[in-house]
């Protein structure tokens, strides 16, 4: 890819040159001490970025998915009931996920665009023994975000272990998950934890670890096996040497470098930079005369935006966009997969890259025919931003 241009979509993000640097240092035994201390360190900051300072940090190679089969696996066992909150896509894999351990699967879809009404999901908790429910805090196909706290309560209240897919939103919005009771909050490496591909972490509660610990069958999956895992990362807060199987050492290099920058923003300073970046970029796509796929602007990601074509443009703006040199992604969702497209903005992004990215949709848009006035998403950008 040329060095110019921008990575503006939902990830893989851009990452902070110090992250990428810190991959490219030779690499060292995983069971030397400076590793073990290393990893150790990383699993400790895991604990502050989360906001679960007793819980038990996971961080093992893998995709986002494994995070997702690493939260369900351990914790449903054949004939236990899920209850699945989809808000787009990747709801749908938690119940793959949930039903090849032998769950009985139940689904609350949201009409596209929108979130579960949270009085059905109190009503459907009420009416079984759910063990576990799910909810996507961000859909990365749809852009809506879910009221995690909200849910996470209502989990709780009934009796059922709350399992987040957090890969679209850790460290970026908002999630206290111990003051909120979120027993398993999961994510990936490559959104806004702003480290490359590879990684996939979450954070168990102590009510999580004691259901699993009681689980009365094997878990299915042996990679994905907290057994496995658990004496390992244990280990290594304890500074000692451990093994299962072989980190991918470079990248918890990387991850160690990100927590450190992230920590050192701070946590809520780094949740209140997102909603500007935020703020900048859908305000300007409201002065575009765009539409958004999320219904409601108190549903929107804070991590990205959702944006719907134009009538008479399509996915030639993606190809006139990165002309401009700034790289988005097309639709995800199956059900309107051609008809609108996603910008991330996470991670070490700036409102200089809000700005680039408006300036390069706008020209484009202008070049392919439609009616906006160039400059006018600008600057309801930079007003939002206050830049």
């Amino acid at each position: 890819m040329n060095e110019r241009q921008l990575l503006m979509i939902p990830g893989p993000i851009s990452f902070d040159p110090a992250v990428l640097r810190a991959m490219s240092i030779p690499t060292d035994s995983h069971v030397s001490q400076e590793f073990v201390d290393l990893f150790g360190q990383v699993l400790d900051d895991m604990l502050q970025v989360f906001l679960a300072p007793h819980g038990y940090p996971f961080v093992v190679a893998g995709s986002g998915t494994l995070a997702m089969e690493l939260g369900l696996a351990n914790l449903v066992e054949p004939g236990n009931r899920v209850l699945v909150l989809r808000t787009g896509v990747f709801g749908e894999r938690f119940s793959d996920i949930a039903r090849r351990q032998g769950a009985e699967v139940d689904e609350i879809v949201a009409p596209l665009g929108e979130v579960p009404d949270v009085a059905e999901v109190e009503a459907k908790l009420a009416s079984a023994p759910y063990k576990v429910m799910t909810a996507t805090h961000v859909d990365t196909s749809t852009g809506v975000a879910v009221d995690v706290k909200a849910l996470a309560a209502l989990a709780r209240k009934h009796g059922a272990l709350s399992v987040v897919d957090g890969v679209c939103a850790t460290a970026g919005m908002e999630c206290r998950q111990e003051e909120w009771g979120v027993d398993v909050y999961l994510t990936a490496s490559q959104k806004a934890i702003s480290v490359p591909p590879g990684l996939a972490l979450l954070v168990a509660s102590e009510r999580a670890i004691e259901a699993f610990r009681r689980r009365k069958t094997l878990v299915r999956s042996y990679y994905a096996d907290w057994g496995k895992w658990l004496p390992i990362m244990e280990s290594y807060r304890q500074r000692k040497a451990a093994y299962f199987g072989t980190p991918a050492v470079n990248l918890v290099y990387a991850l160690r470098v990100s927590l450190a920058q992230i920590l050192a923003e701070g946590m809520d300073a780094r949740f209140r930079r997102h909603q500007r970046l935020s703020d900048g970029f859908k305000a300007a796509v409201a002065a575009m005369g765009l539409q958004q796929v999320p219904a409601r602007p108190e549903i929107a990601a804070t991590t990205l935006t959702a944006v719907y074509y134009p009538d008479g443009v399509g996915a030639e703006l993606l190809k006139k966009v990165a002309d401009e040199g700034v790289i988005l992604a097309g639709g995800l969702h199956p059900d309107i997969k051609t008809k609108y497209f996603r910008v991330g903005h996470m991670g070490p992004a700036g409102p200089s890259d809000i700005l680039a990215t408006v300036g390069a949709i706008e020209r484009s848009l202008k070049a392919l025919g439609y009616a906006v006035e160039l400059g006018r998403g600008v600057e309801a950008a930079q007003r939002a931003m206050g830049v």
